[in-house]
């Protein structure tokens, strides 16, 4: 078992390099038009980095579009509802259709995060995991994972009121179960499956609009 366990930390490792190298060519116009529109319709940077929990609690900086307004999170809370003011007009866009996500396949190929694992949270919760918890922290955090598609449309359910509060009580418990559960009995064949329910999810919320 240790042996196959192994082995599949390496062909994830070799998927992420092979994937995230051709996703980046691939994306490459889109990236593009991004940075494009993102500097030309708002004051401020181009990308966000903000600081999160990775592997064996190591700290690193997530790669994201901005999509909110300069020092956003010194103005509200860390959770984002779907009316937020701070979210920029091309920001909601791009968090709609998980544009935002994107850059963070620099991520992968540096080696902070997986394609599929884990998504990465800020320090103020990962503080507060649980002994059982911690095994989310023993695997790369990942761009998509099982919490990803529950939970594609999070701005639109943590609602208008109160939205730190709704996600720490409703959804930071559901996702944190799916992290344990995915960190727990992680496969190649459960990662593949988890990128093709993310594709189509995001098919669906787009033809659905």
């Amino acid at each position: 078992m240790r042996y196959r366990y192994h082995g599949y930390i390496l062909l994830k490792r070799l998927f992420d390099i092979v994937f995230s190298i051709l996703g980046l060519i691939v994306l490459f116009p889109l990236f593009f038009i991004m940075v494009l529109v993102i500097k030309l319709t708002s004051k401020g940077p181009v990308f966000y980095r903000g600081v999160r929990t990775g592997q064996y609690r190591i700290l690193f900086r997530v790669l994201k579009f901005r999509t909110m307004e300069v020092d956003a999170e010194k103005k509200g809370g860390t959770t984002t509802a779907t009316d937020d003011p701070r979210v920029t007009r091309i920001g909601r866009f791009m968090r709609r259709y998980k544009i935002d996500e994107l850059p963070q396949l620099f991520n992968v190929l540096c080696g902070d995060m997986s394609i599929v694992g884990p998504r990465p949270e800020v320090t103020l919760y990962t503080q507060q995991y649980a002994s059982d918890q911690e095994v989310i922290l023993h695997v790369k955090p990942g761009i998509t994972d099982l919490s990803s598609i529950e939970f594609i449309d999070l701005d639109d359910r943590v609602g208008v009121e109160c939205p730190d509060e709704y996600f720490r009580n409703n959804i930071l418990p559901v996702k944190n179960e799916l992290r344990v559960q995915y960190a727990q009995k992680m496969t190649l064949w459960g990662d593949i499956k988890i990128i093709v329910r993310t594709a189509v999810r995001l098919f669906l919320k787009i033809i659905n609009r």
